[in-house]
């Protein structure tokens, strides 16, 4: 009988692994200091209604659309230069975020203006941190998922859960940082200087810790060129269900972008003037870590397709416990903590964290048996594409959602919130269920059909 690993055996990795997974703790703590914040930034900084999220959206695309082309530069150049690479531009990224403000001269409104009153010494830095930003986050997955790969020592499920509660970590990590800056400075502009801080940390630590695994660069396998790469793309979205499968499952993250886009203007707008987004957002990782083991003990053997549909379900279900406050009786608010607005927000994301727990993770089993035979790795190359697409299309359309429904009708305050028509707000909340619901009624469709094709 073999004898049970004793801890140190079990949590054996090579050093490498350990330093790839704390680069990655630093990485996320940068990107979600101040993810909760970049609509209410941006708007502030007077980019009206609609350019935040959609510029939000577009940096979340390039995060999860580019790995496609980053991945490929790393496994040439190897993991340790694309990261310390990947660091660099992160740090400018974040830099060029705040430039507007700590030396453009530019100043935050209390509330964004429904009009565009930016000029050049705005939109140009703010484009090109969100390029940066974009370019820099999508050259760091494939290269820690790259290092855990190929470090794990034939305990891949362990390795990659580790993986995955670190991301978690970082994410909490960089949005407590977030708070106690911003609250501490007065100025919301100073997240980004705890963005930078922690790329910086993520550069040090490859610089003075990190080496590439064996085998990262191998110079006798094959260079692919961008036409090759190109190629594969059209290869794997030429598979009919494959493609169409991308399309239904952008449901889901259509969904879940509402988070960094719907949520915080609803907040800002509508409940309270100084909102604590980064702590609110916060349970969304907090969730997931108290019940990752949880739910995958209970509802590890569902099958991968049962369990998205439920995810997403949840998910569209979230967004209809906002509709409660809206109606409770002269605007209660709960003020030992936060307002009730607020509180109820709190629960949305603590309950889409259920939702991703059920259907993020099964994503990729699911991709990787849609594949055709001997090309699950091409295929699973594509495992993010229905996150770029559910984040493009989700800011712009979460932007005209919450302006053109939510607030028909609104009426501004005295003190700089607006006051919502509840039937107005509720018919926004209520769309964002069906969507959600009628994204899990597809996706049902869709392995029908797929079960009677095959």
């Amino acid at each position: 009988m073999d004898q049970p690993l004793s801890f140190r055996e079990k949590y054996r990795f090579p050093d490498s692994f350990w330093n790839a997974n704390l680069t990655e703790l630093f990485e996320r703590a940068a990107y979600y200091s101040m993810a909760s914040f970049i609509v209410i930034y941006l708007g502030r900084l007077g980019l009206g209604d609609y350019w935040p999220s959609t510029l939000n959206g577009v940096l979340w695309f390039l995060v999860y659309f580019l790995p496609i082309l980053s991945g490929t530069l790393a496994d040439q150049i190897g993991f340790r230069r694309s990261l310390l690479m990947a660091c660099v531009l992160l740090a400018g990224g974040y830099f060029l975020m705040g430039y507007p403000v700590w030396f453009g001269g530019q100043t935050m409104a209390l509330q964004a203006g429904k009009e565009v009153t930016a000029g050049p010494g705005v939109m140009v830095p703010v484009a090109a941190a969100i390029l940066l930003i974009g370019i820099g986050g999508s050259m760091v997955k494939p290269c820690i998922a790259g290092t855990v790969q190929r470090t794990h020592l034939g305990k891949a499920t362990l390795a990659f859960a580790i993986f995955y509660m670190v991301i978690n970590i970082g994410s909490v990590f960089g949005r407590i940082s977030a708070f106690i800056v911003r609250t501490r400075l007065g100025k919301l502009d100073t997240i980004f200087l705890v963005s930078m801080a922690a790329a910086v940390l993520a550069f040090l630590t490859v610089l003075l810790r990190y080496r590439d695994p064996e085998s990262t660069v191998d110079p006798d396998k094959p260079r692919r060129s961008l036409g090759e790469i190109l190629l594969g793309m059209f290869k794997v979205l030429g598979s009919g269900r494959f493609a169409l499968f991308l399309v239904v499952s952008s449901g889901f993250y259509f969904i879940y972008n509402q988070v960094y886009n719907v949520l915080p203007l609803y907040v800002k707008k509508t409940v309270e003037l100084t909102p604590a987004m980064d702590l609110y957002t916060m349970a969304n990782p907090i969730t997931i870590v108290l019940f990752q083991l949880l739910i995958t003990k209970l509802f590890g053997k569902l099958p991968p397709i049962k369990s998205i549909i439920v995810g997403t379900v949840i998910i569209g279900l979230a967004m209809l416990i906002n509709v409660a406050p809206l109606f409770m009786a002269g605007g209660v608010t709960l003020r030992l903590w936060l307002p009730l607005g607020s509180l109820f927000v709190v629960m949305t994301v603590a309950l889409i964290a259920f939702g991703e727990l059920f259907a993020s993770a099964r994503l990729f089993e699911y991709i990787g048996s849609l594949a055709p035979k001997g090309q699950e790795g091409l295929f699973l190359g594509y495992a993010n594409l229905p996150m770029a697409i559910g984040s493009l299309v989700g800011g712009p359309a979460g932007a005209w959602l919450f302006n053109k429904v939510m607030c028909a009708g609104a009426v501004k305050q005295s003190n700089g919130l607006l006051k919502l028509d509840p039937r107005a707000a509720a018919s926004g909340w209520i769309i964002l269920t069906l969507f959600g619901l009628g994204s899990a009624f597809s996706l049902w469709l869709y392995n029908r059909w797929l079960q009677r094709q095959a």
